[in-house]
């Protein structure tokens, strides 16, 4: 790190992102940084060893840069909060050596070598010399990565054996996209331009040989390896993982008795909304299979692409002006159609922080070619607009009066899980989800955030199921029992929710972010509008809200009150 003698914390922040780019540069890519898109991470031991001292060298500094003259400033003390809180965190993950048992169903880095290519320009030759370099990195980096797993099983920090099988799944579609023997990279790689194409093939043919020795060697090795390794991590890994997905100390056992409150809240709104459908079923996901087959559908991979686009671009227009605000630059956001072979649910991905790569919303079809609307209407509320894109495309508009790390790498999930789940709130709140297939779709949107609370929590604690619980009152959670509940009350598919319940396994925490989240949103709201009265603007409060940068859950809400 440069020198930062009497910086003051947002300085500090800023040096940290330049440093921590250079030794991530899938980072660097991510946030439209030139330099970056020739290399991979150090995924060895050694790379994280790095990564761990300079949290260390940074949280040193911020101590120093809290001393200066001006650092107790709103701004200065809301970045310098916020970076002490993050690095703490992610400090205390890295010494518990979490990343030397990183299997899964997402997250891993393993799907970072892949999916950042996923973002890259590929418009000049220049862009694909780039890639074609990066490409013959990928070895290097999948065996650094290799090294890590290869030390936990000398530790004996295992992967969990459910998402260690997913993975394998994974990468074996990757090094095989479609039964004729080409992997990802080579697919991907062919779409270049006739000048590269035998660098680009040679190197691809080399990323994807080394994509089968990992899958290889995970199979052959460790999956045997962590066999009789629990799937759940147990109340300490789950509350360091928590504090670091939701940037506050939780009372897990309150976070559970509040994902069944809101259960037992929204299964009561389902019923009634499912009246209106088909009268006299059962329950609300009769209802919802009575639309698969019956409901409004989207027909074709290319139209549900294009009628998302529609969705998004029609929520700008109208909510531009009435109860936003919006530059022109953050109403630009893409639908795209996600790679194979990842997690099935939707993902967003943020603009570049000059916008020259714009805000994404990715759709996995899992194969399907027939999409129900009641399925993707809210859930394009969360990921574009006026969920993830708004925020994280409002964050890159104001980066300026901010840090550069509040604005990109600073992000809590929970924070922005939160906002996305609100921003489905609050589209209902302004009659967006009149049409009952539609407003049944987002009730069971809402239910599986809270069902996550009360999985997510559960298994990994093995918490009692409690009694006035329609589903196995008294008996203990484990991973099977709920994978059996999700199924019983979700309207999703087997597929979707065997995935979904591997990325609870796979990232413990994370998805409980979301109802949290929300709820704290919504507390700051109100408190917000009882300090203004009947002065409250909904529309200034959202953009000052949207413009604050990242906050971690111990924040969010006294800062959302102040506005």
């Amino acid at each position: 790190m440069s020198e930062t003698k009497s910086l003051l914390p947002r300085q500090v922040a800023d040096a940290y992102v330049d440093d921590l780019i250079a030794l991530d540069p899938v980072t660097g890519t991510y946030l439209g940084v030139p330099e970056s898109s020739r290399r991979l991470p150090d995924y060895s031991p050694a790379g994280q060893q790095a990564l761990a001292a300079l949290i260390r060298t940074t949280l040193a500094r911020l101590d120093e840069a809290e001393r200066q003259p001006g650092a107790d400033s709103d701004a200065e003390r809301r970045c310098g909060r916020l970076l002490r809180e993050r690095l703490t965190a992610e400090l205390a993950v890295l010494e518990a050596d979490e990343q030397l048992r990183a299997v899964g169903n997402m997250g891993t880095a393993g799907h970072s070598v892949r999916d950042v290519f996923t973002v890259m320009p590929v418009t000049t030759d220049e862009d694909w010399s780039a890639i074609a370099e990066r490409l013959r990195a990928v070895p290097e980096a999948l065996a650094g990565y290799r090294a890590s797993l290869e030390l936990g099983l000398e530790r004996r920090l295992f992967g969990a054996p459910r998402p260690t099988a997913t993975y394998i799944q994974q990468l074996t579609e990757w090094v095989d996209t479609d039964g004729s023997g080409r992997g990802w990279y080579e697919d991907f790689a062919a779409a270049g331009p006739e000048a590269l194409r035998a660098e680009l093939d040679e190197a691809a043919r080399a990323a994807t040989g080394a994509l089968r020795e990992l899958r290889d060697w995970m199979r052959d090795v460790y999956a045997p390896a962590v066999a009789d390794a629990p799937n759940v991590v147990g109340r300490e890994r789950y509350a360091r993982w928590a504090r670091y997905y939701n940037g506050t100390d939780l009372d897990l056992d309150e976070a559970y008795a509040y994902g069944w409150a809101e259960f037992h809240r929204l299964l009561a709104e389902m019923r009634k909304e499912a009246e209106k459908i088909l009268p006299g079923a059962e329950t609300p996901w009769v209802a919802l299979a009575h639309l698969d087959e019956h409901g409004r559908h989207i027909d074709g991979v290319e139209e549900v692409r294009a009628w998302l686009q529609g969705l998004m671009d029609k929520a700008i227009e109208d909510l531009d002006g009435t109860h936003f605000d919006l530059a022109e630059r953050v109403r630009k956001v893409e639908s795209r159609i996600a790679p194979p072979g990842g997690a099935a649910a939707p993902y967003y991905t943020g603009p570049s922080e000059d916008f020259s790569r714009p805000g994404r919303t990715w759709l996995p079809t899992m194969g399907q070619t027939r999409f129900p609307v009641y399925d993707l209407v809210s859930t394009w509320y969360h990921e574009g607009v006026p969920g993830h894109h708004l925020q994280l495309a409002q964050w890159a508009h104001v980066a300026e009066n901010l840090s550069r790390y509040q604005a990109t790498v600073g992000g809590v999930s929970a924070n922005l899980e939160g906002w996305a789940l609100y921003a489905e709130r609050l589209m209902d709140e302004l009659g967006y989800l009149t049409d009952p297939e539609e407003r049944l779709g987002y009730l069971d949107a809402q239910m599986m955030r809270a069902i996550r609370v009360i999985m997510d929590i559960g298994m990994h604690l093995e918490l009692e199921i409690p009694a006035d619980s329609p589903f196995h009152p008294g008996e203990r959670w484990t991973p099977e029992l709920a994978q059996e509940f999700f199924g019983a009350h979700s309207s999703r598919p087997a597929d979707f929710i065997e995935s979904e319940l591997t990325r609870y396994l796979t990232i413990p925490g994370q998805a409980i972010g979301y109802k949290l989240g929300e709820r704290a949103w919504l507390l700051g709201r109100e408190k917000a509008r009882e300090r203004h009265g009947d002065a409250f603007d909904p529309k200034a409060w959202h953009m000052a809200a949207l413009s604050q940068g990242s906050l971690g859950l111990d924040d969010l809400v006294d800062e959302l009150s102040r506005l």
